[in-house]
């Protein structure tokens, strides 16, 4: 279908690349994990475990990010690999008293498997017992080979809990989308992905929707799978 709007130029000249999109894939089996960029999360969901992919935009005085929250609990690995499969950057984050699991190995598999570059975060420093050279030489034995051991990813330890480190994990990340040089063409019809959906009472069907090209606007008809529906409101 024609744009209702087509650009006077057959091909425009895209805009700067959008805000990356990292997804921090959480790897800790505790009940109770803290994702990196905000510390409480996951407060007043059952167990204290995230159990949907959250989306939030970061805005820092270097740029901004676009975050995808995914649960690290074993439960959910389905929702991990999807994830994976629609970010710019992953985050790996490990706690750093529990070294790497099964839920990190099938976090390292998900993120090879989409191709994207890895961030890894080492996260609870500041609980008793934790040691970082653990996780590293853990993540050294599945073929992550962090700076540290010469390799070429990153990593960085983290307290979610105290906010240590958390700056310095978003400087990492940032470098990485300048080196994917992202851009989008915001006058081309949207297109994307559907994170999640729900009936709500008063509202009808409502959707988390991450739109990675074009613009999406009220009025608009969008197909998601075998559904259809028009935008009623942008929330």
């Amino acid at each position: 279908h024609p744009h209702p709007h087509p650009h006077p130029h057959p091909h425009p000249q895209l805009p700067p690349s959008p805000p990356p999109l990292p997804s921090p894939l959480k790897a800790e089996p505790s009940p109770s994990p803290s994702p990196p960029l905000k510390v409480s999360v996951a407060a007043g969901e059952a167990g204290g475990i995230t159990q949907n992919i959250g989306a939030y935009k970061l805005t820092t005085r270097d740029g901004s990010m676009t975050m995808l929250d995914t649960p690290g609990h074993a439960a959910f690995s389905l929702m991990r690999e999807r994830g994976a499969n629609i970010t710019d950057v992953i985050i790996l984050v490990v706690a750093a008293d529990d070294g790497v699991k099964e839920q990190t190995v099938e976090s390292i598999r998900a993120a090879k498997q989409a191709g994207c570059p890895l961030v890894v975060a080492i996260n609870k420093i500041d609980k008793e017992g934790a040691d970082p050279s653990v996780v590293k030489q853990g993540l050294l034995e599945h073929e992550v080979v962090l700076e540290d051991f010469g390799g070429e990813t990153q990593s960085v330890e983290v307290s979610a809990k105290e906010g240590t480190g958390l700056d310095k994990l978003i400087e990492q990340v940032l470098p990485q989308s300048e080196l994917l040089d992202l851009k989008a063409n915001p006058e081309r019809l949207a297109s994307g992905v559907v994170l999640e959906a729900r009936q709500v009472t008063g509202q009808g069907a409502v959707a988390t929707a991450l739109v990675q090209k074009g613009t999406l606007r009220s009025g608009d008809v969008v197909v998601a799978g075998a559904q259809w529906g028009r935008v009623k409101l942008l929330l």
